[in-house]
């Protein structure tokens, strides 16, 4: 068996033992479940470029990524914060990322995307006004539909930062779903995961803020395929997606209970828009076909060692788990390098980046564990375990 030292949060170091990766059942038949991965982007390492100050994307890497989740049958969701974005990746490659992806699609029978449409090109500063907004939407709303991709609307640092009550949220959205050629899944992220978030849709209080996008959704709902929320409580989900209106999924973006929340209950389920969909791509596909063939035995066990590792993965500061994310690619050897856009490789310590080893080796992840030993080897390497 392979082994490693791993560092533990006191500053020792473990003899770790890696286990046999799992093998998951392939999804055989179609899911019942619509699952789409929010895929990340691989940094370009050899580019001469300030990482904080610019962007600088492994092309090859990042659109076989996408092309790896597809072949899984899971859908992409594409330039979302996953990727990103607004997060070191700026609008102007944001556009460069859509077209590849959406290029990559169409050459791809099996290939499922939607495409974030925000209005990151446009600064939250004073004198922002709602009208700048919407015209910001609509340019993005522009590009990726006039490239014949679905939508995911994201939220807006610019409208929280301009929005002086819930009635400009209204109206915001009111503009831009008007101009929807095709339905558009609607995101509403925590301020867990973007601090500039905070009390989006005119409140503080998510029981309010609740309210008013409901209330959207209801006046809008032929324009609403869905309503992805990314508040990691899995309550609150629940209770939004029993008042949704007829027609209209709920899309979890609970990275800490997933599995139970896709599962569902007497009264319904959630669908899937997850950033950890992309780190556990295997296991998800595996359990997602289980449950379609009615096996919802294998599906728990398969995704319940999982949720371990996406709890740490997405652990406070939240915004910080494209670090894991992106890390997981790299032991599994979908990119040959540790590189993230905006240096963000470093957001995470090294005993974080030890447990995830640890976690994704307890639920069979790596799939090649003398590969995955090698990698985080240099890793250790450069932080002075050797």
């Amino acid at each position: 068996m392979t082994s490693l030292r791993l560092p533990r949060a006191d500053g020792t170091l473990e003899d770790y033992r890696l286990g046999e990766p799992r093998a998951f059942p392939e999804a055989d038949v179609p899911f019942d479940r619509v699952a789409y991965a929010a895929a990340h982007v691989a940094g370009d390492p050899l580019a001469d470029v300030d990482p904080w100050l610019d962007a600088a994307v492994d092309w090859d890497a990042t659109v076989a990524y996408r092309e790896y989740l597809w072949s899984l049958g899971l859908g992409v969701a594409e330039a979302m914060d996953t990727a990103q974005r607004g997060m070191g990746l700026g609008w102007d490659v944001t556009q460069e990322l859509i077209r590849r992806s959406l290029a990559a699609a169409r050459e791809n029978t099996r290939a499922l995307i939607a495409c974030g449409c925000g209005t990151d090109q446009l600064e939250p500063e004073p004198g922002v006004t709602t009208d700048d907004v919407v015209r910001a939407y609509e340019e993005q709303l522009e590009l990726v539909e006039g490239l014949g991709g679905r939508v995911v609307l994201m939220a807006s640092r610019a409208l929280a930062a301009c929005a002086t009550s819930p009635d400009d949220y209204e109206k915001v959205y009111a503009r831009v779903l008007s101009q929807a050629a095709q339905p558009v899944i609607i995101h509403w992220l925590g301020d867990m995961f973007d601090p500039a978030l905070a009390g989006y849709w005119g409140y503080d209080d998510p029981e309010r803020a609740m309210d008013v996008c409901l209330f959207i959704l209801q006046a809008h709902a032929a324009k609403v395929d869905g309503v992805k929320i990314s508040l990691l409580d899995k309550d609150r989900e629940i209770a939004m997606r029993g008042r949704l209106p007829e027609g209209v999924r709920m899309y979890t973006g609970d990275d800490f209970n997933f599995a139970e929340l896709i599962a569902g209950d007497g009264e319904g389920h959630s669908d899937a828009l997850l950033g950890i969909f992309d780190a556990i791509a295997p296991a998800a596909s595996g359990a997602l076909g289980a449950l379609a063939r009615g096996d919802t035995d294998v599906f728990h066990d398969i995704l319940e060692p999982t949720v371990a590792l996406s709890r740490h993965i997405f652990k406070a500061p939240t915004r910080f788990y494209k670090t894991g994310i992106v890390f997981m690619a790299y032991l599994n050897g979908h990119q040959d390098h540790f590189v993230m856009v905006g240096g963000q490789q470093t957001a995470r310590s090294l005993v974080h980046l030890a447990d995830i080893v640890r976690l994704a080796d307890r639920a069979g992840l790596l799939r090649d564990p003398e590969e995955a030993a090698r990698r985080m080897r240099a890793v250790l390497a450069v932080h002075g375990v050797v």
